[in-house]
C-alpha cells in the first residue's frame, strides 16, 4: 500500500462507519487522519487513529478556524452527509443543506487554505432507476431519490471546480457497503439502523422482531432483490490508492467502487445461519416504491484506473466480520 508517512489528511466524516475504517487506513499507512465530523451520526467512539475537529460543515467561520489548525494538510477526504433515503424524501430541505450547502463549504474553505486534492464519497444512488447492468461510470445519472440528487449535485460542484480552480478530485460511487474491521474493534452501527446486514444480525440475536423482506417476486433466481456488497475494509483501501494515484498525476477520476457480483437478500440471510449458527427470522412483505431487481457495478474501470480489486468481499468473509462486530457489542 501506499506510505502516507508525514502526511496529515482531513477525513470529514471520519467518526462514521466508512470514515472511521478509512481513518483506520490511513494510520496504518503512516498517515495522521484528522477527523471532522459533527457527531450527529458518527460516533466518538470510533475516532481511534489521530485527532478530532468538532465542526459542522455549515459553519464556515468553525469549519476556516479548523483548516487554520492544520495547515499542512496533503488531501481531504469527504465522506459526511445525510444518508437514509426515507427520511430525505420527507425533509429534503435537510438534506441539501447538510449534503449540498455543506459540500459548497468544504469547496471554499479548501480553497482558501490551499488544500487542491479531494476524495468525495458518492453512491451508485446517482444512477437511479435502470436495469443495464453491470452499471457503467459512463451510464446516465438520473437519481430518484433526494439522497441520490443531493450527491450528483455534489460530483456536478467538483467537476466545476476542477475546470475552474484545478482541484484534482476522486470520486467513489459506492454500492452496498458491508462487513466490519477484522479487529472488531469498528463496523455499522447507523441510528435508526435501516441496511439489511445489521438489521439481519439484529433480528438473529433477537434484538428485534422478524426482519421484513420488501418484495419476493422480483425477476431474479429467488424473487428477492440483487445488491453489490463491497466489504468496508476494501472501501477504506480503495481511498488510500486513489491517494496514491493522485500524488502521481492523476488529476480527475469518477469510480464505482463494487465487486461486479450480486448477493439477493435470500442469499445473505441463508449466509448468516449458515456462518453464524444462528437463522435470521424473517416475513415476507411487499416490494418498495423504487426498489431496483438488481444493482451492481462494473468494476473494470477501478482496476484500470487505481488498481482496484476487492480482496475482503467475499459474502462469507463480509457475514463473518460483521458478525464478530455486532457480538462484541
Amino acid at each position: 500500500m501506499y506510505d502516507l508517512t508525514g502526511q496529515d489528511i482531513l477525513v470529514v466524516g471520519g467518526a462514521g462507519y466508512i470514515g472511521s475504517h478509512v481513518c483506520k487506513m490511513i494510520a496504518e499507512n503512516g498517515g495522521r487522519p484528522i477527523t471532522l465530523d459533527n457527531l450527529s451520526s458518527g460516533h466518538k467512539h470510533a475516532v481511534q487513529w489521530g485527532p478530532i475537529e468538532t465542526v459542522d460543515l455549515r459553519d464556515r467561520p468553525a469549519l476556516d478556524a479548523a483548516f487554520a489548525r492544520w495547515p499542512d494538510l496533503s488531501a481531504v477526504i469527504h465522506l459526511a452527509s445525510s444518508i437514509e433515503v426515507g427520511i430525505g424524501e420527507r425533509m429534503p430541505a435537510e438534506f441539501y443543506s447538510n449534503n449540498v450547502i455543506g459540500a459548497l463549504n468544504l469547496l471554499d474553505a479548501m480553497r482558501a487554505a490551499n488544500v487542491a486534492k479531494l476524495i468525495f464519497s458518492s453512491t451508485c444512488a446517482t444512477y437511479g432507476e435502470t436495469e443495464k447492468m453491470p452499471i457503467e461510470e459512463r451510464d446516465p445519472q438520473l437519481p430518484v431519490s433526494v439522497y441520490g440528487k443531493t450527491k450528483l449535485a455534489i460530483e456536478h460542484m467538483i467537476q466545476s471546480y476542477h475546470k475552474a480552480y484545478d482541484l484534482a478530485y476522486v470520486t467513489l460511487r459506492y454500492f452496498n457497503a458491508s462487513g466490519a474491521d477484522a479487529s472488531g474493534l469498528i463496523g455499522e452501527e447507523h441510528d435508526p439502523e435501516t441496511h439489511l446486514i445489521p438489521l439481519a444480525m439484529q433480528a438473529a440475536m433477537g434484538q428485534r422482531g422478524p426482519l421484513t423482506l420488501f418484495g419476493t417476486d422480483y425477476d431474479t433466481a429467488d424473487g428477492t432483490c440483487v445488491r453489490d456488497y463491497i466489504h468496508v475494509s476494501d472501501i477504506a483501501r480503495a481511498h488510500v490508492l486513489a491517494l496514491e494515484k493522485m500524488a502521481g498525476g492523476l488529476s480527475r477520476a469518477e469510480v464505482n467502487i463494487g465487486t461486479g457480483n450480486g448477493i439477493s437478500n435470500l442469499e445473505i440471510l441463508e449466509t448468516i445461519g449458515r456462518v453464524t449458527g444462528q437463522a435470521v427470522p424473517y416475513e415476507n412483505g411487499p416490494r418498495r416504491r423504487g426498489d431496483l431487481s438488481r444493482l451492481y457495478a462494473d468494476k473494470g474501470h477501478a482496476k484500470a484506473v487505481l488498481g482496484f480489486e476487492p480482496i475482503h468481499s467475499d459474502i462469507e468473509t463480509i457475514i463473518r466480520s460483521a458478525w464478530a462486530f455486532h457480538a462484541r457489542r
